[in-house]
């Protein structure tokens, strides 16, 4: 409302149509890949892993800003919470709350995904439900006080005058802001493999209910009780909009009861970012783009507790260096989300170019998924024009989660040029072999490649594939058969042949008499000692009998 006025609620409608388009988007997704990782999980299945490694990082530095920017808010609803039981607070009560209540609450989460992923699914399911009841009896409050009072508020606010000058310029930055307040569809599709087949539309469908009923009418119902001119002139009240109301409406106890409630859902938004990290660091850390020792689990909950105690510890610190003040950050998030966003449609056009013939319940129409990049696209540079400031933070914040990733790739690059120059003093031959050592693990980790014939511009374009892509110089062709009349004739000679025009990588081929399926895969995985990550195989048609997912 604060930027676009009276068409506040018509930019509300166009966002519910544009997210309309998204589930269909991330529903083909999530049926044709049902693997952990959202955007740089479509990415690495249609790009290079640099590419998709740059939608995680938007990814990461979406949850962080999110994770921060909504603890501090949830303290700043609290505080007016206490407010309203006390006349004052002094200059150290605010202070804590607003500085360790916001550390409190990314500990107490940290905490809380320590314990596991289903108890934090039944305290999110709780915030959900407590909020859809918080939002139902504000709506039918304010409903009935403008059947009492009339639309003399609403007749005021339709002569009220564009708010940039343009009714045009309102739409598009009404349309850019309400886009930032719809976070969450990207979220579901980074643990995707921790829900139950079948769960991932249902949790789009109902997030979209939500935002289709709620939003356009609880802007249309604002407009009907609040005075533009009195949102537009103070930003506290564009901040508390919602206990605004519940204010007008219902009087005191309402205002208390959704500032409760919009804390709760703001720390609500803390517990999502700590989910959707673990499922994407998880999976790239299983790709060798961050340390290993973030997958090491506890004997007690078997939760990733380095992983937890990182992400804490970064947001904390992150809050600490900003000194509490988080618009930055707010913008920060912007960019990232919409970017996230955009990068998905078009991961989702690649898969449906370059992954035809995956098999997939869900199809999203070329048009869907085109008019949905270009109304992202609107919003993203929206968000940018009407804050340019915005665009430098977030090159600061993106190179530096660039540059952490970027050294996981390069590692080997990196030791490689450390030990040319070490290795030449000495007093430092321990070292230079302890360097030795570590460049040597990790080249040596094998790559298999399930190959179904003999097609050298398959198993070339593999080859290719593996040498750009991953950290090795050992690959292993396994071609599993079920009669010795399907081993392809050439196969053993073509593998010979690559193995003299790559010289710088070993490539074996192993024959396995089974029939091709997850169980035959799994007991390959362990006895070459290779992770399912690191075993690649073409894209399957529509007559494969399983999912990929089924392959772990």
């Amino acid at each position: 409302t604060a930027v676009s006025g009276k068409l506040a609620p018509l930019c509300l409608v166009l966002v519910v149509v544009l997210l309309y388009m998204f589930r269909s988007v991330y529903g083909e997704v999530g049926s044709a890949l049902p693997l952990n990782g959202g955007a740089y999980n479509v990415l690495l299945n249609t790009t290079t892993k640099v590419t998709a490694s740059v939608a995680a990082c938007l990814t990461l530095l979406s949850y962080t800003a999110t994770a921060v920017v909504s603890a501090s808010e949830a303290m700043q609803y609290f505080e007016e919470v206490l407010l309203f039981f006390a006349d004052d607070l002094s200059s150290e009560v605010h202070w804590c709350v607003a500085n360790l209540g916001t550390i409190g609450v990314l500990g107490f989460f940290a905490l809380l995904n320590m314990v596991g992923i289903s108890e934090s699914a039944g305290v999110a399911v709780a915030i959900f439900i407590v909020h859809l009841i918080t939002l139902t009896v504000l709506v039918v409050t304010c409903i009935v006080y403008v059947g009492m009072n009339g639309f003399d508020v609403l007749t005021s606010n339709w002569d009220y005058p564009s708010i940039s000058g343009s009714y045009a310029v309102d739409l598009w930055y009404g349309f850019s802001a309400a886009l930032l307040g719809v976070s969450g569809f990207e979220t579901s599709s980074n643990y995707i493999e921790e829900q139950a087949p079948g769960v991932f539309p249902k949790t789009l469908r109902n997030m979209w209910i939500a935002v289709a009923i709620f939003n356009p009418l609880i802007s249309l119902l604002s407009l009907c009780i609040i005075n533009i001119d009195d949102i537009v002139s103070s930003e506290q009240n564009q901040d508390d909009l919602l206990s605004l109301m519940g204010q007008q409406a219902g009087g005191s106890w309402l205002q208390v009861w959704v500032s409760i409630d919009a804390s709760i859902v703001l720390a609500g938004a803390v517990l999502t970012s700590y989910v959707g990290v673990i499922g994407l660091a998880k999976r790239m850390a299983l790709d060798r783009c961050l340390p290993q020792f973030v997958l090491a689990e506890n004997s007690i909950c078997h939760t990733t507790h380095w992983l937890i105690l990182i992400f804490f510890a970064v947001t904390s610190s992150l809050f600490a260096a900003v000194q509490g003040d988080v618009h930055t950050l707010s913008n920060v998030y912007s960019i990232a989300f919409l970017s996230v966003m955009s990068l998905f449609a078009i991961g989702n056009m690649l898969m449906k170019y370059k992954r035809a013939s995956l098999p997939r319940s869900i199809h999203a129409w070329w048009s869907t998924v085109i008019l949905g990049l270009i109304g992202v696209l609107i919003g993203l540079v929206g968000n940018v024009a009407s804050d340019m400031e915005s665009l430098a933070w977030f090159s600061l914040y993106f190179a530096i989660t660039v540059l952490v990733v970027g050294l996981m790739f390069s590692r080997a690059f990196v030791l490689s040029v450390f030990y040319t120059f070490i290795s030449r003093i000495p007093w430092c031959s321990r070292l230079s072999h302890s360097i030795s050592g570590t460049i040597g693990g990790i080249m040596e980790q094998d790559i298999v490649f399930f190959a179904k014939s003999d097609k050298m511009h398959v198993i070339n374009k593999a080859l290719l594939y593996i040498k750009d892509n991953e950290l090795s110089s050992s690959i292993k062709i396994v071609h599993v058969f079920e009669n010795d009349e399907d081993i392809p004739p050439r196969l053993e000679e073509c593998i010979s042949l690559f193995d003299e025009m790559y010289p710088k990588m070993r490539i074996d081929l192993i024959l396995v008499h089974a029939s091709f399926n997850p169980r035959t895969v799994d007991r390959i995985a362990k006895l070459l000692d290779v992770p399912k990550n690191f075993m690649f195989v073409s894209c399957p048609d529509n007559r494969f009998p399983h999912e990929i997912a089924d392959f772990g």
